[in-house]
């Protein structure tokens, strides 16, 4: 064996080598329910020291009509030191509100972006003139909480730590040479606790306030989002069974993608602690099963590796289908670089929710 000495092939080798202790047991389907409370539970071993709960604290600072549809800016308190500013878009009428009136809600996550200054604007149409929120819209189809409301779903859209009004100053990061996601995944592992882990903490409490709402039917919450918002988007749906419905896009792929296709492709919001001692990327997806679940893929993705998409889809599709649940999992693949498809998402959505 040649000396190793770079991280990148320590990594590949370890990869290489591993054995997982909680890979999905396809030779054992009906196992699955124990699979998943053991690898849901390690997970969130893996996470660290998660917050206490404290009461939310909601207050609307900001409101305006939008014509189909009313934006709120809504500030929630996630837990003792801190609070997370969201936009809620509530439609004035949908054709998929139920008998008592209550509509489905979706929480909207937003991606990594090319700046910390994005996060959840763009994903309701405003840029405020700033051209990267312009672009983002125009290249990645990026405005899908808009989309989402103008058919009738009460939409949530949290800004992630470290993006949008959560973003840490320059000075602090050290921009442009240190990416903000990054310098805060460092920071908060002094105490014990991961980025992703408090990402998934501030999404579940974004759920528990889209269920006080007094206009949302509880039972009928889903989670959608591309790229970095396909990784919450996939650990929130594995990790909270209120969310119904799950579209994950542009993000779907395995470790083996993430750190040995060509260059890197993980940021300090995205990474898993732990995640290959016990699986991958594609059995995290699977604990969302058997609850609906659409899967895009943009056949000329520029960021992740096609084939490696492709792999890991059809192992989750292989996965809902040994557990008897084949028709609730659909891949969805479409011409186009990295951005939302969205073609098949809001049938299957107002199908499943």
């Amino acid at each position: 064996m040649r000396p190793i000495y770079t991280i990148e092939k320590y990594c590949l080798a370890r990869l290489k080598a591993r054995k997982p202790l909680l890979a999905f047991p396809f030779s054992l389907p009906r196992s699955h329910r124990a699979w998943r409370r053991k690898f849901s539970a390690a997970l969130w071993r893996e996470f660290g020291d998660l917050p206490a709960m404290v009461p939310l604290h909601p207050r609307v600072v900001e409101r305006r009509d939008m014509g189909p549809f009313i934006r709120e800016k809504v500030i929630l308190r996630t837990e003792r030191f801190m609070w997370m500013p969201a936009w809620v878009l509530t439609p004035k009428h949908s054709p998929l509100a139920g008998k008592d009136g209550r509509m489905p809600a979706v929480l909207a996550a937003h991606g990594h972006g090319d700046g910390p200054g994005l996060g959840k604007d763009p994903l309701v149409g405003e840029t405020r003139g700033d051209r990267k929120s312009a672009r983002s819209i125009r290249t990645h189809h990026y405005d899908y909480a808009r989309q989402a409301a103008l058919r009738g779903y009460v939409v949530i859209v949290p800004d992630w730590r470290a993006f949008g009004e959560r973003a840490d100053r320059d000075d602090w990061v050290r921009r442009p040479t240190r990416d903000g996601c990054d310098v805060a995944s460092h920071a908060v592992q002094y105490f014990g606790v991961h980025l992703l882990g408090l990402n998934v903490w501030d999404g579940m409490r974004a759920i528990d306030y889209l269920q006080s709402r007094p206009e949302v039917d509880p039972e009928r919450i889903g989670c959608l989002g591309l790229s970095f918002g396909g990784t919450m988007t996939a650990f929130l749906s594995a990790l909270d069974p209120r969310i119904k419905v799950a579209c994950v896009s542009g993000y779907l792929s395995s470790l083996e993608n993430a750190i040995g296709h060509r260059r890197g492709n993980f940021c300090g919001s995205q990474a898993m602690p732990g995640l290959a001692k016990y699986g991958d990327i594609p059995d995290v997806v699977l604990l969302i099963a058997p609850r609906p679940l659409l899967i895009e893929i943009a056949l000329q993705d520029e960021i992740f590796y096609n084939p490696d998409m492709l792999k890991a889809a059809r192992y989750v599709q292989r996965g809902y289908r040994v557990i008897g649940a084949r028709s609730q999992a659909v891949v969805n693949t479409f011409r186009g670089r990295h951005r939302w498809g969205g073609r098949r998402t809001w049938e299957w959505l107002r199908q499943n929710l």
